[in-house]
């Protein structure tokens, strides 16, 4: 899977490390721009490969996509805001550099590093395995193409498949995703299959009758561990909205159940709506 990746390393006369965004990292949105899984993916790394450590978990992450990030040269900065015995926190910016132009912050987020050990005694409740409703597809190893189901008119759970427009309704929604590499010839960490995973939250959440035309503005990734398997589960579990503005809220999965939850804000962006009846997304797999 390291042939395919969002980004490609490139020079630069000062000595940063920049990245050039790859077709893989292109927005459906509007030409010329990056797609969310791609920045916050970027941001993930960045964080993870500064200050990651095996005794600290990194359980909360917030990413806030604030301006349009374009297909230009982009790096990132990294700064350690507390370093403590339990919790540790990192800040993070994604950095664009146009050509003949200033460079400009399109992106920043905050990670929470929290330390691992041993769970409080007592019971705490849990959702009940009955109530359970992600139940991930069986796929093979070499497949690099989600599956989406959706909820069927009568309740129960739709079939999981590869055709995204046989699921442009108004049911919950869930996707069975793999994420892809953020540079080449690396694999994409735990950590980081979480966070480009989760950013799906919004187009599960936000995608409806007619398409998607919420675009959202950040994601918060919360974990309680780290997933397992290169693929990850996201259902949707929350929608609401009001006045262009929506709340959406998913759960995070492996095979072994779910570790996590997503939250993202969106606005309304229903001048860019995107169809996915006329959209062919599996393009850039069948190029994979």
């Amino acid at each position: 899977m390291t042939s395919i990746a969002f980004f490609e390393r490139a020079g630069d006369p000062s000595g940063e490390i920049r990245y050039r965004p790859t077709t893989f990292a292109a927005s459906l949105w509007a030409p010329g721009t990056l797609n969310g899984p791609a920045v916050c993916a970027l941001a993930a790394r960045a964080v993870e490969v500064e200050f990651g450590t095996e005794e600290f978990l990194p359980a909360r992450c917030t990413i806030d996509l604030f301006k349009a990030a374009r297909d230009v040269l982009t790096s990132t900065r990294t700064r350690l805001i507390r370093s403590g015995g339990r919790i540790r926190v990192v800040d993070v910016e994604i950095v664009q550099h146009p050509d003949g132009a200033d460079e400009v912050v399109v992106a920043r987020g905050t990670t929470v590093f929290l330390r691992t050990s041993t769970n409080p005694p007592g019971e705490r409740w849990h959702r009940p395995p009955e109530m359970v409703t992600f139940h991930p597809p069986a796929t093979t190893g070499d497949d690099l193409a989600p599956r989406f189901a959706s909820d069927a008119p009568d309740g129960g759970l739709g079939e999981w498949q590869r055709d995204m427009s046989g699921h442009q309704n108004g049911h919950r929604k869930r996707i069975w995703t793999r994420a892809a590499p953020i540079v080449p010839g690396e694999e994409p960490t735990p950590f980081q299959r979480a966070v480009v995973s989760a950013e799906s939250a919004s187009l599960i959440s936000n995608w409806g009758s007619t398409g998607i035309g919420f675009i959202n503005c950040d994601l918060t990734v919360a974990l309680s561990r780290l997933p397992h398997g290169e693929r990850i589960g996201v259902e949707a579990d929350i929608h609401i909205e009001d006045d262009g503005v929506s709340v959406s809220n998913a759960g995070l999965y492996d095979a072994d159940g779910m570790f996590g939850t997503a939250l993202v804000t969106a606005v309304n962006n229903a001048a860019a709506q995107i169809d996915f009846t006329t959209v062919d997304t599996s393009e850039r797999y069948r190029e994979a």
